[in-house]
């Protein structure tokens, strides 16, 4: 049987746009002589289609998507995801359902068992799981018998669910298993994947085909990554990460290729990219943005990131020098400028700033030093500066900030948090330098003093981030612990460097500034936790204080 994977990048809600993916898919299927063409679970939607499943209209539409892609199944059949109508529930109630196209007709459908209910995800809100005894295997001449399992009802194991899914339909007798997916990506999630299913496919002793989806959606980046394992759990073919493609491969006498694996900085890189480029382009935005150049790191990679995804034509970098700014912070954004090929405006801060100055003698008195005030209003003008140019030009503006430094409010509000996107939101200051090096291997892109010098908002007379921030090393190994670790302050296990009471300040101070968090721009997301939908915290608590 030859197997083709779809490996699609569906845009939410755009339905008549989604069936058309997988036409398209269909007609290469049939081309390269597919036996069934596997697509992504709830492809016709996009996932996650969230509230859009309780909107007039909206279900039913999917439902008229998908009798157009029936009459298709005359030529070939195919598996696709699809949110289906329970019967005996109200009229919101739905299955995250595999459904197989065979012969002009709906032959065979598996609802999704495990709904999960954690980090990004709330299926439990708007889907129905299958009964426990619901194991739907489908046989025709050619194709069969293959069962149809969705996304998290391969994970049951690494999750501590009490099903096996997969495990039903091999005990119904499938010889071979389709996994309909659309699994979120964080670094490292691939070769997650890969241990999961094959050990999964060794178990059962079936071959398993993991057909995921691609693309940004808001926050979240699918990598796509999808991939083919016999009966021992080798990987047979796959496709690359953050591209679609298709796959197709012939478990009788394997022949695919298998993609090249990608490392770490690598990984981060194309998924930042990806998911900057998707949020331009399924919101129809002009590839327009705009990002403010400090001569710092933060700064330097996302301009490059922007550039590797909207084109170098479609950024602009604005200079702000203000009263503390250094020589070399303007040669360095200049130099980068340069080295990527971006339009560069430079507006001087200084003279509104004294003007705010003068404003502050009249509320606060004579003083040499109004101390934060006096640091915030600097980010603040430039925050106004940006957001004035997005208002004039139609440019997104690209927030820099790091996850290291929005974890410890160690930054802005209305100033240097403003924008439409966060690019490193999720990314620790340590990856952030791993990054810059990634850009610099081909060739400087990212100036070595950017990279090289000590890292400082430049809001006050020789200031660094070390004034007011552990070490990074340190401060991204107990944010980790806390974060992705859900360690309370008490539990932290201190890094070389640090001991308990400094843990625990750490924090208490990540805590005490979700209300900045709360009141940023969208984060995309890189790790297993990322400040977003999938941690939810409340602002007012006092635990572990």
């Amino acid at each position: 049987m030859k197997i083709a994977v779809a490996q699609l990048n569906p845009t939410v809600g755009d339905l008549s746009g989604n069936r058309k993916l997988i036409e398209d898919a269909l007609h290469e299927s049939i081309d390269r002589g597919a036996d069934l063409l596997v697509c992504p679970e709830l492809v016709l939607t996009g996932y996650p289609p969230m509230d859009l499943l309780a909107r007039d209209g909206f279900v039913e539409g999917t439902l008229r998507e998908l009798e157009a892609l029936v009459e298709h199944s005359h030529r070939i059949p195919m598996a696709l995801g699809v949110p289906l109508p329970v019967e005996g529930y109200g009229p919101q109630q739905l299955s995250n359902s595999a459904v197989l196209l065979d012969g002009g007709r709906i032959v065979g459908r598996q609802a999704k068992t495990l709904l999960p209910a954690y980090d990004v995800f709330d299926e439990r809100r708007y889907f129905v799981p299958a009964d426990s005894r619901e194991a739907a295997v489908l046989d025709r001449p050619g194709i069969g018998p293959i069962g149809l399992a969705v996304c998290e009802d391969a994970w049951w194991r690494e999750l501590d669910y009490p099903l096996d899914p997969v495990g039903d339909l091999v005990r119904a007798e499938a010889k071979t298993v389709l996994n309909l997916s659309a699994s979120p990506w964080h670094v490292g999630k691939g070769e997650q994947r890969r241990e999961i299913f094959s050990r999964l496919a060794r178990e059962h002793g079936v071959p398993i085909v993991f057909a995921n989806q691609v693309g940004g959606n808001d926050e979240l980046i699918f990598d796509g990554g999808s991939f083919v394992v016999d009966a021992e759990g080798n990987e047979i073919g796959s496709l690359p990460q953050f591209e679609t493609g298709l796959l197709v491969v012939d478990l009788d006498s394997p022949e695919a290729e298998c993609a090249s694996r990608l490392t770490r900085p690598a990984e981060l890189e194309h998924g930042l990219v990806l998911g900057i480029r998707d949020y331009f382009e399924k919101q129809g935005l002009p590839r327009r943005a705009v990002v403010g150049l400090s001569g710092g790191i933060d700064s330097a990679v996302t301009a490059h990131l922007a550039v590797e995804a909207l084109g170098a034509e479609g950024v602009l970098g604005i200079l702000m020098p203000g009263p503390y700014s250094s020589d070399h912070s303007v040669e360095d954004a200049k130099a980068l400028a340069e080295n990527l090929g971006i339009e560069t405006r430079t507006v001087d801060i200084q003279p509104l700033y004294l003007e705010f100055r003068k404003v502050f003698a009249g509320l606060f008195g004579e003083q040499e030093d109004y101390g934060l005030a006096d640091q915030n209003i600097q980010s603040r003008l430039r925050g106004s500066t940006l957001m004035a140019v997005s208002n004039a030009e139609g440019r997104l503006v690209l927030a820099t900030g790091n996850k290291s430094e929005l974890s410890l409010g160690y930054c802005t509000l209305y100033g240097d948090m403003i924008g439409g996107l966060a690019v490193l939101g999720d990314v620790y200051k340590g990856d952030v330098y791993a990054l810059a090096r990634h850009a610099n291997v081909s060739g400087e892109r990212i100036p070595l003093s950017s990279i090289e010098k000590p890292p400082s908002a430049e809001l006050a007379p020789d200031q660094t981030d070390q004034d007011d921030l552990p070490p990074y090393e340190i401060l991204d190994a107990v944010l980790e612990q806390v974060i992705e670790g859900d360690r309370n302050p008490l539990s932290i296990e201190p890094p070389p460097g640090a001991d308990a009471e400094l843990c625990k300040q750490i924090a208490l101070r990540l805590d005490r500034n979700e209300y900045k968090r709360r009141q940023g721009p969208l984060v995309l997301r890189t790790t297993t936790k990322a400040f977003g939908s999938g941690r939810r915290l409340p602002i007012v608590h006092r635990f572990g204080v």
